[in-house]
């Protein structure tokens, strides 16, 4: 108890500047839920529909695959669809894996959707900070100028301690933040890594033998 009491008076003492900075973690926190659980439902899909996928590409069952890849609405399967509709119009090798990789570019944004905002306000968290602490400083030597001289000291002292509160505060949101936005990048990262093999690998099994797309029955 006596930390949370500790915790409310240091956010109570900083001043007006300690609510936008609560109101960027607030959001902050919203941005990562949101990534990571999207990110993670992501790559369970994708790794499901890979493994159904590539044994029937393996037994030369394009059409079956290609079928299967358009009834799914995950990236792999979206993006391995661009792949199996060129192989079964024709296409060779090196078409079928630009097919693909253009699949891969349209979903990237997707997968980095908002993820940017958190180190923006990582920044601006740390802006707002220094300036509550400069406007405190600002009030406190303005209080300082019309006290008597034997408690100026104390005053200022205090006056600056409270000031420093929002420059705390906004650190203490703009690390976590900053740490958020690199987890998430790198997440992110292997998302489209996995696709990114998904689509080299699919391209060279297509690609020994894409005159026979029925293959396999």
């Amino acid at each position: 108890m006596e930390a949370l009491y500790a915790a409310l008076r240091f956010f109570q003492t900083g001043g007006l500047f300690m609510y936008p900075i609560a109101f960027i973690l607030a959001i902050g926190v919203a941005i990562v839920i949101e990534r990571y659980a999207y990110l993670t439902v992501v790559g369970i899909n994708n790794r499901r529909i890979w493994k159904r996928i590539l044994p029937l590409v393996q037994d030369r069952k394009y059409e079956v695959a290609g079928e299967l890849a358009a009834q799914s609405n995950t990236a792999m399967s979206k993006v391995l669809a661009y792949g199996l509709q060129r192989a079964l119009s024709g296409a060779k090798g090196e078409e079928v894996q630009l097919a693909m990789e253009e699949g891969v570019l349209e979903f990237i944004p997707r997968l980095e959707k908002r993820t940017h905002y958190l180190a923006t306000f990582a920044n601006i968290a740390t802006l707002l900070g220094l300036l509550g602490t400069i406007m405190g400083l600002i009030e406190a030597f303005s209080a300082v100028a019309g006290a008597g001289p034997a408690e100026k000291a104390n005053l200022l002292s205090a006056s600056i301690s409270v000031a420093m509160n929002t420059t705390a505060f906004g650190l203490m949101v703009a690390i976590p933040l900053l740490l958020a936005h690199a987890f998430m990048q790198t997440k992110t990262g292997r998302v489209v890594d996995s696709l990114e093999m998904a689509t080299v690998k699919l391209a060279n099994l297509m690609s020994v033998d894409t005159k026979s797309p029925q293959g396999g029955t």
